[in-house]
């Protein structure tokens, strides 16, 4: 079976409030005839490519045609057996009221993510992001599989001969253009507008809060190496929309750089929130953080380096997972 890479808030509207490194066009969007019932959009868009993926007819219509990544796809009826491949299309679904019928796992995971435990329980693992179960998904009989081009190209023509699929470009940077095009193959576009109109809602009101103008590193020790976050990342649209300041070695038009462990220091800020890929710290997390080279950061000096949770800061990748990084911003810096 082929293997591929893997990458890595709030709610719709009040019964729901609670990637990579391809450079893309920021873009505020229009109100266009699908968002009348919302209002119009609140939020800006990071990603005009994959803004482009949608439907072809209003919401909750169809038969419809979806435009994604690698074509279009013809969706009968309304679905309800829907099958995500990682963790954004899940996070997506959850956050527009559906709960999958299976679902992938990523590194240090054996079911759904602790930040969506609340939400989702006992749904069916269908293998990992690495190495999917066809005949799982196939058993599951879904009418709707959801996943994107950078982790399941390969596997593209085999899962739509089981069910309708649609693919986002890429997962993490466009995160809020990827629940739109979940929501435009659910045929629920409001909800998803609604969604990230409730996201910017309360980035504003964190945006607001904030005390002073501080610097913020997104440090991440990955199994590949340690990196630094870059601004086409799901956190660092996030920042953005915060309008929070980074390092100036930080402005990288890309989803993150490596960095050794004897080059910590690039990994400097007023505040450094970090974490480690998977189950629990790697070795390069234990050995930077019992460094002397840590230990001389200004933000460690000044008890501002924090350990934030992997599975959403870096592997959200959905509105849920983004209201709880707005929460946390909110705790640390307000």
């Amino acid at each position: 079976m082929a293997r591929w890479t893997k990458v890595v808030g709030v709610l719709a509207a009040a019964t729901l409030l609670g990637a990579c490194s391809q450079p893309a066009n920021t873009t505020t969007s229009g109100v266009g005839d699908k968002d009348v019932a919302t209002g119009g959009r609140l939020f800006s868009t990071a990603d005009t490519e994959t803004a482009k993926l949608k439907a072809d007819v209003g919401p909750g219509v169809f038969p419809r045609t979806v435009t994604h990544a690698l074509g279009q796809t013809k969706i009968e009826k309304a679905p309800t057996r829907v099958v995500v491949l990682d963790s954004g299309e899940l996070d997506d679904v959850l956050a527009l009221g559906v709960t999958p019928v299976g679902m992938a796992t990523t590194a240090g995971q054996t079911g759904v993510p602790s930040y969506l435990a609340d939400r989702a329980k006992g749904i069916p693992t269908i293998g990992n992001t690495d190495n999917l179960n066809l005949e799982k998904i196939a058993s599951l009989q879904p009418d709707l599989i959801l996943g994107s081009k950078l982790r399941a190209n390969d596997l593209y023509p085999q899962l739509s001969k089981i069910a309708p699929t649609v693919f986002s470009i890429r997962p993490g940077f466009p995160w809020k253009e990827n629940l739109l095009l979940v929501g435009a193959a659910l045929g629920q576009e409001n909800k998803a507008v609604a969604a990230l109109n409730a996201y910017q809602k309360k980035a504003d009101e964190v945006k607001a809060g904030i005390k002073g103008n501080p610097k913020i590193s997104l440090l991440r020790f990955h199994s590949t190496g340690i990196r630094i976050y870059g601004d086409l990342s799901f956190i660092g649209v996030i920042f953005k929309d915060v309008g929070l300041q980074r390092p100036d070695n930080q402005h990288i038009n890309e989803l993150a750089k490596q960095i050794s462990r004897e080059r910590i220091d690039e990994a400097n800020g007023d505040w450094i929130f970090y974490s480690s890929y998977g189950a629990g710290p790697n070795a390069d997390e234990k050995a930077v953080t019992s460094s002397g080279l840590w230990a001389g950061l200004s933000a460690v000096k000044s008890q501002h380096a924090i350990r934030v949770s992997d599975e959403v800061w870096f592997l959200g990748l959905g509105p849920i997972g983004a209201d709880h990084v707005l929460d946390d911003l909110k705790k640390y810096l307000g």
